[in-house]
């Protein structure tokens, strides 16, 4: 019997990207993945979370084989949408990669999740007996890994197909931190008077995944929103009313958003100076790395309220003083980041400002660490801090016989042997190697460029290369 192409997956990819499913909304999708098994007349289990595993019976001569898991997650990181709840992504396909027309595509993950679709769809795969998990909130907590049942999961030999690295098997990943830092304040009655209202926007940064590209000398808009509000501030008398910039937690952040207000005698000057000086650091420093970021000024309409000073103070001083960007190159692994800091997003509520940070580190230890000082930072300077996730450190046995298997099929099925690494981004791995022991995970997947950004793309040729690759491993898990 004819074994299904990649072009299944691909049908399937579409029709998921018709399905709105940010991180803590993934309620359709998990329907969607229901009735799926519904219509296969297969077993499945949905928790409270939304997490879903479906189970596929082996086929035959592969009854007594051990049950293998295919791992994804269901959301994904919106950006670029202007409704995240009700937009579908808008893919096409131009020079042998598949983009999204001004958004995120959702590769990460939903080609994956398409693959392991497509295979409990098939008839002619032959595998061994099959859990397809399914995972919420991987991108802004993994809190659907991180509270899985003991019992969720039979399995013990996972092929986490959550990877953007097509010519790697990933045998690591860095632990994670997520925090949440708010710095209460009561908005101000907006001065009156010979004031003018300006609105400074960052935009045409890059962006990216705040592990994988945190290495690149990207731009990320918080930092020139530091520096403007800083200048501003030692020159001007003017006041903040709204600060709200990056577009996810897991993001670094590619726009900013601040809005102003200046006394009308140094508006002139205000927006010529500050524009012009901002504009051209930009091109000295980011330049040759991130080209397109830029800042403009322009006129806006009076707002109501401003930030309070001591809240502003208090907000520059703890943006001033937490480390943004690579901490610690590691000592063993070559070129590899081991801890890092991001702020993701920045913004301005009711009552509080917002920041968020999230905090990487393949040491644990060093990981609490820092995410400690970065509250203590805030604590300092009258904030109070949340840790909205903590995710482990996880390694791998680079030297077991499964992941030798999955190396040798690379081989055999395309040629080369791809390189076994240890990558700095979170991953579900390390909850479930504390949920389940034992467990042994080989993480493989197509090549998928800028992640979390409106640039995400996907090579096409990769998503087919990496389906054969898995048709043939689980061939051989008998």
């Amino acid at each position: 019997m004819k074994q299904p192409t990649s072009e299944r997956v691909l049908s399937i990819f579409h029709e998921l990207n018709q399905i709105p499913r940010p991180s803590h909304h993934e309620e359709r999708v998990a329907d969607y993945l229901c009735q799926f098994a519904q219509r296969l007349h297969l077993d499945y289990e949905r928790d409270a979370e939304n997490c879903v595993v479906i189970r596929k019976p082996a086929t035959p001569g592969y009854e007594s084989s051990e049950p293998i898991v295919l791992l994804n997650h269901m959301d994904m990181v919106c950006v670029g949408m202007s409704d995240p709840l009700n937009d579908p992504v808008e893919a096409y396909t131009e020079n042998g990669w598949m983009k999204a027309r001004g958004t995120s595509l959702g590769a990460d993950n939903g080609i994956g999740l398409s693959m392991a679709l497509a295979v409990l769809e098939s008839n002619s795969i032959e595998h061994p007996a099959l859990e397809v998990m399914t995972t919420t909130n991987e991108e802004d907590g993994m809190s659907g890994a991180a509270q899985l049942s003991k019992d969720f999961l039979r399995g013990r030999k996972v092929i986490n197909l959550d990877s953007e690295d097509y010519d790697t098997i990933t045998t690591g990943a860095a632990g994670a931190c997520l925090q949440f830092h708010r710095l209460p304040m009561v908005p101000e009655p907006a001065p009156t008077g010979k004031y003018r209202w300006y609105h400074i926007r960052f935009e045409g940064g890059l962006g990216g995944h705040s592990g994988v590209d945190i290495n690149k000398g990207r731009c990320s808009a918080v930092i020139p929103a530091w520096a403007v509000l800083a200048a501003i501030y030692n020159e001007y008398d003017f006041h903040l009313a709204r600060i709200e910039v990056g577009e996810a937690n897991a993001s670094i952040a590619s726009t900013a958003d601040l809005t102003v207000c200046v006394r009308s005698g140094e508006a002139a000057e205000f927006v010529k100076a500050q524009e012009e000086s901002i504009n051209e650091w930009l091109r000295e420093e980011y330049g040759a790395r991130d080209p397109q970021m830029r800042c403009t000024i322009t006129k806006c309409d009076r707002q109501e309220t401003v930030i309070p000073t001591e809240t502003f103070e208090a907000l520059m001083r703890c943006l001033e003083q937490i480390p943004q960007g690579v901490v610690k190159m590691s000592d063993v692994m070559q070129d590899t980041v081991e801890t890092s800091n991001n702020v993701g997003r920045i913004s301005t509520e009711s009552d509080h400002i917002l920041v968020s940070t999230h905090t990487r580190s393949f040491i644990d230890v060093d990981m609490a660490r820092l995410s400690k000082d970065i509250a203590e930072t805030f604590a300092t300077n009258g904030g109070h801090s949340e840790t909205v996730m903590s995710a482990p450190a996880w390694q791998e046995d680079q030297q077991s016989a499964f992941l030798q298997l999955t190396s040798d099929t690379f081989l055999d099925v395309l040629g080369w042997r791809p390189r076994l690494v240890a990558m700095h981004f979170v991953l579900e791995a390390g909850f479930f190697v504390q949920h389940y022991p034992g467990i042994q995970i080989a993480c493989i997947g197509p090549r998928i460029v800028e992640p979390h950004s409106a640039s995400e793309r996907v090579e096409l040729k990769t998503i087919d290369d990496i389906w054969q690759v898995l048709l043939e491993l689980l061939k051989r898990l008998k």
